[in-house]
């Protein structure tokens, strides 16, 4: 694998490690999904505030009608995102909820072939078919709990239909722009969307313990800013189908930190969904690899 390509799949390691924490911290916090989404994109915003205004600003010009509307939107799907997660995290186990987040490549499958004619092999199905199946083999457990925690489940897959769509509207702009310039408009679209959204819905914006706050930093530094901000960077080098599948490493993760963190149970049958999961990741990656270094010589 070549320097071009070796560094953008190393930091959609480094993001998939990152984002595999986003669940765990928000379990940690007391305060109400939309309250903790917002903290997250306002925290982050404000973090990436002084690069934009160091480097970026004078690039705003740069941008096109279409891509404004594309950060617009992509910033506006990631808000709701956050929201029907972190709600779907109220009734349903970090597990199944990750899980059925991390579906983003049936999504992604579809939406590439559409926005980019984007094809995907034979095997890259298959592969990712069999880490999707890993995935169902670790929320299989709450389908049968209850009632609640399928509407948990169904939050999560709204979830996962407005990530995949969030990413597909950034994959054009990355290639065009800054990751500080896109990364800083979709953050600040996101902030105040889930601004309004708590105000209109009357949520508290203050009253909180100290730890909550901390856990709001958390958030943003770690899987936002570490995670979802590494996602951006690689799609000017990598498609979303790519993201979509390495993200189902997520739950893995997730599972891990639980166990320690959360004293949650770790089943049979997410040890053997992780396994799974983490074959079928593995084999999509290696032929989109495989894919890679043809097109590199061919182009030679």
């Amino acid at each position: 694998m070549n320097k071009s390509t070796f560094y953008p799949y190393l930091a959609l390691a480094i993001g998939v490690a990152a984002v595999s924490t986003s669940a765990i911290f928000v379990k940690l916090t007391s305060a109400p999904a939309p309250v903790i989404a917002f903290y997250r994109l306002f925290f982050s915003t404000l973090i990436v505030l002084p690069l934009f205004l160091a480097k970026s600003l004078p690039h705003i010009k740069t941008l096109t009608k279409k891509d404004w509307s594309y950060s617009i939107l992509a910033g506006v799907l990631l808000a709701f995102h956050f929201i029907l997660w972190f709600e779907s995290l109220n009734y349903t186990s970090v597990a199944s909820s990750v899980v059925l987040v991390t579906l983003q490549p049936l999504f992604a499958f579809i939406g590439t072939y559409f926005f980019f004619k984007e094809r995907v092999s034979a095997r890259a199905i298959f592969s990712a078919a069999l880490a999707i199946a890993g995935s169902v083999v670790i929320s299989w457990g709450d389908f049968r709990i209850s009632g609640l925690a399928l509407f948990g489940d169904f939050l999560a897959l709204a979830a996962c239909g407005m990530v995949t769509a969030y990413l597909l509207f950034g994959q054009g702009v990355r290639k065009r722009h800054t990751l500080t310039l896109y990364t800083f408009i979709v953050y600040a679209v996101s902030s105040v969307t889930l601004f309004l959204y708590c105000v209109l819905l009357s949520y508290p914006l203050s009253g909180f313990p100290k730890q909550d706050w901390l856990y709001f930093l958390l958030l943003a530094i770690v899987p936002t800013l570490l995670g979802h901000s590494l996602f951006n960077w690689s799609l000017k080098w990598i498609s979303t189908n790519v993201i979509s599948v390495a993200i189902l490493f997520e739950p893995v993760g997730s599972i891990i930190l639980a166990y320690y963190f959360l004293d949650e149970t770790v089943l049979l049958t997410q040890l053997i969904g992780g396994a799974i999961i983490i074959i079928g990741v593995m084999l999509f990656l290696f032929e989109k690899k495989e894919v890679a270094e043809i097109s590199s010589e061919q182009a030679l």
